[in-house]
């Protein structure tokens, strides 16, 4: 692929601010455009100084509900990866109107815009939150769309109005569900790194009801390469198309926990068990059959050595991560 420009929305997020410098290290020469509305979860910080300086890179403060700038930046770019959203569960069933308006208005304001100013490759990021609790095992791209909270709804309803539009308009859309990712530049309010940042403090960690709900948890690097793989498919073989991104095993919440404590020489005495929460997903584990055949793509980062990674990061960066420990207990960790 010649060289290109990326509209990244939520770029400033967890997710979005690995993909950009995974991407920008792979292919320097590639124009990134960032749009965020740096709430709560974004933060320039997550973008390296050398990266922001050079010409290949733009800062854009907006909201994606805003058509204006969206369709701007939409007419200079060749490829949109979309995660901007709001992403929390628990503060989605008490603050629940924001993310109907961000999820689903914004995801429409970007995928109109793309109607009106055509790119190659449309990448939106929805999330396996949509499915709910496995029914089969594993979770294929055929699992019924199940969402137990609002936040989930919201994405579920940003997902179908995408899959609309490919039909409707022949948006070139792909749409991605990542399951359950952590690592580097994750904020407070997820399950491991508040445990992390927990241990860290010798503070309990706290897990909702008995802790067996399991999830598939990938590191992020790896969602990166498999957005690195879609970028750069042959457009025929992934527009249209519907894609998990997970690693096929699930751990319980407790069991992460624990093995967070054990890497960090820490005593399982700090679990702490706390009432369950509503819109809990029991279990999740990805299919990982279609992202095989469609992107020659499968995880290399084990869950051992991403924990110790992602350990390393907050032990080496507490100034990025006591700025916000504020937040920490204000919404209940999701995974």
């Amino acid at each position: 692929m010649s060289e290109k420009t990326l509209l990244v929305t939520g770029g400033a997020g967890f997710i979005g601010s690995n993909f950009i410098n995974f991407i920008h290290k792979r292919y320097p020469n590639y124009k990134i455009l960032l749009l965020d509305a740096l709430t709560y979860a974004g933060n320039l910080d997550n973008i390296p100084p050398s990266l922001k300086s050079n010409g290949h890179f733009q800062f854009h403060h907006g909201n994606i509900t805003h058509p204006d700038i969206v369709n701007k930046l939409v007419s200079e770019s060749d490829i949109v990866v979309h995660f901007a959203a709001e992403s929390h569960v628990t503060r989605s069933i008490y603050d629940n109107a924001i993310f109907f308006e961000t999820d689903v208005i914004g995801t429409q304001v970007v995928a109109n815009a793309i109607v009106n100013n055509p790119v190659e490759l449309f990448v939106h990021i929805s999330s396996s939150e949509v499915y709910g609790t496995a029914l089969t095992d594993p979770m294929d791209e055929e699992h019924p769309l199940n969402p137990m909270s609002p936040y989930a709804a919201a994405k579920a309803g940003a997902d179908r109005l995408i899959y609309s539009y490919v039909k409707t308009y022949e948006l070139p859309a792909v749409i991605i569900r990542p399951f359950n990712n952590y690592g580097p530049c994750q904020h407070l309010e997820k399950a491991i790194p508040n445990f992390i940042v927990s241990a860290l403090e010798n503070q309990p960690l706290t897990i909702h009801g008995n802790g067996k709900s399991s999830r598939d948890w990938m590191f992020v690097e790896d969602t990166c390469e498999a957005l690195n793989r879609v970028l750069h498919a042959e457009r025929d073989r992934v527009i249209g198309q519907t894609i998990n991104l997970g690693t096929g095993t699930d751990t319980s919440v407790v069991e992460i926990a624990k093995r967070i404590l054990w890497l960090m020489n820490k005593p399982e005495s700090l679990i702490q068990f706390i009432d369950d929460r509503p819109g809990q997903v029991t279990r999740h584990i990805s299919s990982v059959n279609k992202s095989r055949e469609y992107l020659d793509w499968k995880t290399k980062v084990g869950l051992d050595e991403g924990l110790k990674r992602t350990i390393e990061f907050y032990q080496n960066n507490r100034k990025w991560w006591e700025r916000i420990m504020w937040m920490k207990e204000l919404w209940a960790p999701k995974g």
